[in-house]
């Protein structure tokens, strides 16, 4: 299908999409404790597929005192943490033996908390379009996302900003054992997307009648491959992608004000 024909249905992460990114949590946890920027996410990338907190979001541990102290270790790794700063010199194209500086202290319960509690946050430009688009009903609405699961009568269960209430329906890692970028959730999301379409009386959906908005390189990748259509999202400019949304959807997702600032 090419690429600028309209869909059928869109496909949303949450973090960093819907809501504030979590990322941006990271960011200003390593600065404010001269952490080298970069180093949490390097850690949780390179910990992929047994670090804790790839369990957390396959729902695999409990959100307790032992998923705490274990990411706390995923933090203090010190092969990686030599891997980390020889990445660092490659990228400024220095050569010759890494000086390593001691690891640092992670608080890991407390950047996890602060994440969660910044990725509560409704994206100022993405959500009044998503409210659009849901009240529109040209699309089905799809959620595609990376999530933890939240102890027992949590707060954080509730959905008190109304983001989860504007998708048709909701694939979260914790409750599905799989986990962005698996193939097998894309192809559950799609196979989600098809019964939507026709449970609506269209003939169904395929991977390619589907837009899919993240944030992170390697989860569009997999996207990609599974024959999504897909659309990079960058941190800090969930405007630009609201802009894009409208050339996708032909429909009107912003305020005026905010056509004036691109």
């Amino acid at each position: 299908m090419a690429e600028n024909k309209r869909p059928i249905g869109l496909l949303f992460d949450i973090g960093g999409v819907c809501v504030v990114s979590p990322f941006q949590a990271i960011l200003d946890y390593e600065i404010s404790q001269n952490i080298p920027p970069g180093w949490v996410n390097f850690s949780i990338s390179r910990t992929s597929p047994n670090g804790a907190w790839h369990k957390i979001e396959r729902g695999e541990i409990n959100m307790d005192a032992n998923f705490f102290a274990e990411f706390n270790r995923d933090l203090r790794h010190p092969s990686l943490w030599k891997q980390f700063h020889e990445q660092q010199q490659q990228k400024k194209g220095l050569t010759g033996p890494v000086t390593l500086p001691p690891l640092p202290e992670v608080d890991a319960e407390w950047l996890f908390w602060e994440m969660m509690r910044i990725s509560r946050t409704p994206d100022p430009y993405m959500f009044p379009a998503l409210k659009k688009l849901k009240a529109s009903g040209k699309y089905l609405m799809g959620a595609l996302s990376n999530t933890v699961k939240f102890p027992e009568g949590h707060a954080y269960n509730k959905d008190e900003t109304g983001v989860r209430s504007q998708f048709d329906f909701f694939i979260s890692s914790a409750h599905t054992g799989l986990r962005k970028p698996d193939p097998k959730i894309y192809q559950a999301a799609i196979q989600e997307m098809d019964a939507l379409a026709k449970k609506r009386g269209l003939p169904g959906a395929e991977a390619s009648d589907i837009v899919f908005f993240d944030d992170i390189g390697e989860n569009l990748k997999a996207g990609k491959r599974s024959g999504l259509r897909t659309v990079k999202v960058t941190l800090g400019k969930t405007l630009d992608t609201v802009k894009e949304l409208e050339q996708i959807t032909g429909l009107q997702l912003l305020e005026s004000e905010n056509k004036a600032r691109l």
